[in-house]
């Protein structure tokens, strides 16, 4: 699914610019060459997050929301001196604060008895037929199973769980058409495709032969369903467990006034005497009586990332980022020696820059790019004898046509991609400033602006590099230095012989 940016060949030959990357960062960046892993983090849904400050609540949930607290309550979980309850809040139903909290206390405390995750489905039965799945296809079969049953014992939980959220998956051909050049728009439809496909293959492979274990029909919306629920509220990352749904724990909202993700929850366990395991929330900040309880979903996730996974962008202006995708061409006839070099340095043949509104670029960036740029008289440098040493004069010019090179593919690419959208950032700033959105327009405006934005902020910072080439010293000019050979005004200095 990973896009390439643009190839760079070396100066003996025409640069190709390919295309604009159109994805965004890849689900694991634990590969060069990822394809599309689904990895959950921690969070439950939140509607909205685009004020720095959550209005108080407005109500009391609806009865539904009222059973489920009860059978809680039953269930011994929570009691009449629980700190929170559910809530109806803005962004739908949060935790609400029925005392003072200060900050890091423990609000609730969930048993793993609770918890619907791979033991969950391990110990249903469909375990037999699920063995063999990814964890979250089969968490999300189990869940679709126990939904359609009326005598499923998760029944009170599944019931106050959305139909959908405002995540990008679930939007119209005509609200999708709202992000049209942006990397969102070839993430979601990627994502789309998997999703759909990994149905397809559980479709056939496990629901359609086992009719007796399933014996609703499960359709392509049911397991979009079950899809958007794990992206949105699964807890990850928690001493072991892959993916994790806690009911009532993922009831609690996002804040973006909350820039820690520290000491909001751990896992411990039960008792001295207890094999159990506890899934303790605190809050990371002080709460009044009667305010909602907030905690922070991820702080490095792009505004893209939080409209695929939640349905909400932030106005931080560091939420704003685009992702260059860059690739060493199979063509390049330096092929073998770079892509040597960039293992040997943590990348690959395929590489991926995420660049955020008002930071610098990343540290690897210009490296990886003069090295796939590096051909003609500059390809000395890929010889055996500068392989330990080649990265460290990579971090520097190594000749004015190398760093010519670079400066006009990425402003080329850029260009080319701010030409893909279809409204320019002025427009968009108009329409924000109007106030007359919808939510999944505001995502789609917020989104497609910020990315632009960052393509101007690349464009001006290789703008000045390209001002500069004359002024920059170049590997030959620092080599003779270093042999004694330029003076301090850069003549050259010739020795007499005898």
């Amino acid at each position: 699914m990973a896009a390439t940016l643009f190839n760079l060949s070396s100066p003996s030959s025409p640069s190709t610019f390919l295309h604009s990357s159109t994805t965004l960062k890849p689900f694991s960046s634990s590969s060069t060459k990822p394809t599309l892993p689904i990895h959950f983090k921690k969070k439950p849904i939140s509607v909205s997050a685009t004020s720095l400050h959550s209005p108080p609540p407005t109500g009391d949930p609806p009865p539904e929301v009222r059973t489920f607290w009860q059978w809680f309550q039953d269930q011994r979980v929570v009691s009449a001196k629980s700190p929170v309850r559910p809530g109806m809040v803005p962004e739908g139903l949060g935790l609400v604060a029925k005392k003072d909290i200060s900050r890091s206390e423990v609000v609730l405390e969930i048993p793993n008895r609770f918890w619907i995750n791979q033991d969950a489905v391990a110990a249903s039965e469909i375990a037999s037929v699920c063995s063999g799945l990814k964890p979250w296809v089969a968490v999300a079969l189990f869940l679709i199973r126990e939904k359609l049953r009326e005598d499923s014992q998760w029944k009170l939980y599944l019931d106050i769980l959305p139909e959908s959220t405002d995540s990008t998956v679930f939007w119209s051909e005509e609200e999708l058409a709202e992000l049209q050049g942006t990397q969102l728009l070839s993430t979601t439809m990627g994502v789309k495709e998997y999703v759909r496909n990994e149905f397809l293959n559980v479709e056939e492979e496990i629901i359609l032969p086992n009719k007796q274990l399933f014996p609703s029909p499960i359709t392509l919306d049911d397991f979009f369903w079950a899809f958007g629920i794990l992206r949105s509220r699964a807890f990850s990352r928690l001493h072991g467990q892959n993916l994790v749904l806690i009911p009532l724990a993922d009831l609690i909202n996002h804040s973006p006034s909350i820039t820690t993700e520290d000491y909001a929850w751990e896992i411990k366990g039960a008792g001295l005497f207890s094999r159990d395991l506890l899934f303790s929330l605190r809050s990371p900040v002080s709460v009044k009586a009667g305010q909602q309880v907030l905690i922070q979903y991820d702080l490095d996730k792009s505004n893209a990332e939080l409209a695929l996974d939640y349905g909400f962008i932030e106005s931080r202006s560091d939420r704003n980022a685009y992702t260059f995708t860059l690739e060493i061409s199979e063509s390049d006839p330096f092929f073998g020696d770079k892509l040597d070099i960039a293992e040997t340095n943590g990348l690959g043949e395929t590489a991926y820059f995420d660049i955020v509104l008002g930071r610098p670029l990343p540290p690897a960036l210009i490296p990886y790019l003069r090295l796939v740029a590096l051909g003609g008289t500059d390809a000395f440098l890929l010889e055996s004898i500068f392989r330990n040493t080649i990265w460290g004069h990579l971090d520097l010019p190594v000749s004015r046509a190398n760093e010519e090179l670079i400066c006009r593919v990425v402003r080329d690419a850029c260009k080319s991609a701010l030409s893909g959208y279809h409204t320019t950032i002025e427009e968009d700033e108009k329409l924000m400033e109007e106030g007359n959105l919808d939510q999944r327009q505001k995502i789609a405006v917020g989104v497609r602006a910020g990315e632009k934005k960052v393509l101007q902020q690349i464009d001006e910072i290789f703008k000045g590099r390209e001002s500069e080439l004359d002024l920059l010293e170049y590997y030959q000019e620092r080599r003779l230095k270093d042999l004694g050979l330029v003076g301090e005004q850069g003549e050259l200095i010739f020795w007499e012989t005898n």
